[in-house]
């Protein structure tokens, strides 16, 4: 099958290839010219586990493209997805201006029967507003798919090839057809695909992510209530996830949610409800309860050096909002050291991969760490933000030795509380005894 991809963003550039990988033809199209030359000439612009590989593959066997042409990619495609951003807008609700820029163009461009797939995060009602937009550009038949996507940050190649389930919205039996089709060497474990309306689809992308987001908004409500009452929030975890209704992913506490989808899709679900005349209250609550959470290494950083943080000096350890990508946006770690060179600090930090992402951010107002213990040598305290594997079982002795004061601010709980304390460590982590 040949496949168009309208975008090079993170969705675009893991559908693309998984796509490829199954033995499509796939073409992806970006404005970005610099972009473009960097993917031709085999260069990743994102960072995610064994993606750059398996382009490197697909371009090799002459499967995968990368060019700026819209209408070539598009004329030749049985099937377009558009996997273009949709960003916050001013009262939280999806700018859809690039998709149906792209839906536009689309139209004018293509030459036969086509599937054209919203890829793209997207409120309720956008499939109208995508197959309305192509109908006043073209008399070509085609059919609109919603399609979202459900892929992890750091296992975003399994998630693709391996889905718990696909989503896809289509309102006619032919489109439906060659979805099935399309989707097919993805599902041969029997993992279902669920075909729906494409209002349904769009809304059980925003639903999912609100629901992750309130667990994690949830336990963090419960680590504080920990910290009142004397409770251990990891026994109270093991407890609500061993009830198999409620399972353990996302019950961890920490310093809040970030990333590109929670943030931003908890406040469109919001803003489409009001929309129609409803508040969500416990949106509002989740988000509120986020918004504290990425307060509370700093709050505790304060009290402990006595209300003054001025002139003091902290190691960060972790800038990525998760483990295994170079993911900056809405991270904790970006309130987190905002909190406290606003208080007077200095900072050092090191992430693995996200340092080049954080210069964005933060530019020369902190210094970067290439390995871990340089962000140590002198600091007052510790803060751990995002818990990559390579922080977990440090030397700690060496972390002694090189810290002006043994001090951790443990924003993950990755460290064992009692342990530390052991080791001589004055530790501080979310609702831990």
């Amino acid at each position: 099958m040949r496949i168009a991809i309208i975008g090079t963003g993170y969705v675009g550039l893991v559908a693309g290839t998984c796509f490829a990988d199954s033995g499509n033809d796939v073409t992806c199209v970006d404005i970005d010219e610099r972009k473009i030359r960097m993917l031709q000439a085999g260069e990743v612009p994102i960072y995610e586990p064994g993606l750059e590989e398996l382009i490197k593959k697909n371009v090799r066997e002459k499967r995968l493209f990368f060019t700026r042409d819209l209408p070539e990619a598009v004329s030749n495609a049985h099937v377009v997805f558009i996997a273009v951003g949709t960003p916050e807008g001013e009262s939280g609700d999806a700018d859809l201006q690039y998709v149906l820029a792209a839906a536009e163009q689309i139209g004018k461009a293509m030459k036969q029967y086509t599937v054209v797939v919203d890829k793209s995060t997207v409120p309720v009602g956008t499939a109208d507003k995508v197959r309305e937009a192509i109908r006043k550009v073209t008399n070509i038949e085609f059919d609109v798919v919603s399609n979202p996507e459900f892929l992890k940050e750091g296992a975003a190649l399994d998630d693709f090839l391996k889905p718990d389930r696909v989503v896809i919205g289509v309102d006619s039996e032919r489109g439906r057809k060659v979805m099935g089709e399309l989707y097919a060497p993805f599902v041969r474990t029997e993992n279902p695909v669920l075909f729906m309306d494409t209002r349904s689809a769009e809304l059980t992308k925003y639903a999912a992510n609100a629901m992750l987001a309130t667990r994690i908004s949830f336990m963090n409500d419960i680590s504080a209530l920990c910290e009142k009452v004397g409770a251990d929030v990891d026994f109270v975890r093991k407890g609500l996830g061993s009830d198999r209704r409620i399972g353990y992913p996302f019950l961890f506490p920490g310093v809040g949610y970030g990333g590109s989808c929670f943030p931003k899709d908890v406040k469109a679900l919001g803003a489409t409800a009001r929309e129609f005349g409803l508040e969500l209250d416990l949106l509002r609550a989740v988000e509120r309860t986020n918004e504290r959470q990425k307060k509370l290494l700093v709050n505790k950083a304060t009290k402990h050096f006595g209300g003054s943080l001025e002139g003091k000096k902290f190691g960060v350890w972790g800038l990525a909002f998760k483990p295994k990508t170079d993911d900056m946006r809405e991270a904790p770690s970006i309130d987190v050291i905002e909190g406290l060179i606003g208080k007077g600090a200095t900072v050092v930090a090191h992430d693995p991969v996200a340092t080049h992402s954080a210069k964005r951010v933060f530019g020369d107002r902190i210094r970067y760490a290439n390995v871990p213990y340089e962000a140590l040598e002198g600091v007052d305290a510790l803060f751990v933000v995002t818990e990559w594997n390579e922080f977990r079982h440090p030397d700690f002795e060496r972390m002694k030795g090189l810290m002006k004061s043994p001090v951790i601010f443990d924003g993950r709980n990755v460290f064992d509380p009692v342990r530390m304390r052991e080791l001589g460590f004055t530790y501080f982590g979310i609702g831990r005894r």
